[in-house]
């Protein structure tokens, strides 16, 4: 599968007569920062939840770090990092109980843990808030920590839902030279975003509508496609389009 770490073919997921997720294909490479774009109800938290190996598909196959999302979906959880727009931490442990606590979540050894906790915590000048309640920390420090936990194992793919919502523009571009790291590192990004200029920092794009995956391609490729200047201007374009109701 050379440097492809997501591969679904015809991806399916029905309740009952709804099809909220209807045969989609597509594929995203290694190091890849991939949008995954759609208006409230267009499928792709649903998409995002099969992927995760957290919902198992109706129909369709779907691999995901060399793993089947619908006979290995415990594999795919161990190699994957996630983080959601709930910041994915408990607020009312401190800040290295959260990293340690999910550390061993992802099967890490308590020594390998230690080690890279000071290092981590050093990297982002969080040494001194090390003690801290995770509710006493301000939203952006807590958005940093959520991500570089997702990351902390080193995983081959971490799945973003709306990581930046509700913070400030400077903040969410922090967040984002974080992701651009992470990429270099070798780790691929798949991101879901409401924020259109969000998905011109992405290596490419797919919008979807009601279920399918109406457009996929690079921003600037999208942009002239669709006669627009802006990364808005397709979103909008695309979504008008939509029949079903938000969820």
């Amino acid at each position: 599968m050379n440097n492809t770490v997501i591969q679904t073919n015809q991806l399916t997921k029905k309740f009952g007569s709804f099809t909220a997720v209807d045969h989609i294909s597509f594929e995203v490479k290694q190091g890849e920062i991939f949008g995954f774009l759609g208006a409230n109800g267009a499928g792709k938290t649903t998409a995002m939840r099969m992927l995760c190996g957290l919902s198992k598909p109706t129909s369709g196959k779907g691999m995901v770090a060399g793993y089947d999302i619908y006979k290995q979906s415990e594999e795919v959880k161990k190699h994957i990092g996630y983080m959601s727009q709930k910041f994915s931490l408990y607020d009312d442990l401190k800040v290295w109980e959260n990293i340690r606590l999910f550390a061993g979540i992802y099967g890490m050894k308590d020594k390998e843990i230690a080690g890279k906790t000071d290092e981590l915590l050093k990297r982002l000048e969080f040494t001194d808030e090390r003690n801290t309640l995770v509710s006493q920390l301000p939203l952006g420090w807590k958005q940093k920590l959520a991500f570089s936990v997702a990351i902390f194992h080193d995983p081959k793919i971490v799945f973003l839902d709306e990581p930046t919502g509700g913070v400030d523009p400077a903040t969410r571009r922090q967040f984002w030279e974080m992701i651009y790291q992470a990429a270099d590192r070798g780790i691929t990004v798949f991101v879901t975003t409401h924020y259109m200029d969000e998905a011109e920092y992405c290596n490419r794009v797919s919008i979807m509508v009601d279920g399918k995956i109406e457009a996929l391609d690079t921003p600037h490729n999208l942009k002239q496609q669709f006669h627009s200047p802006t990364m808005d201007g397709v979103f909008q374009q695309l979504a008008r389009k939509a029949t079903r109701n938000a969820d």
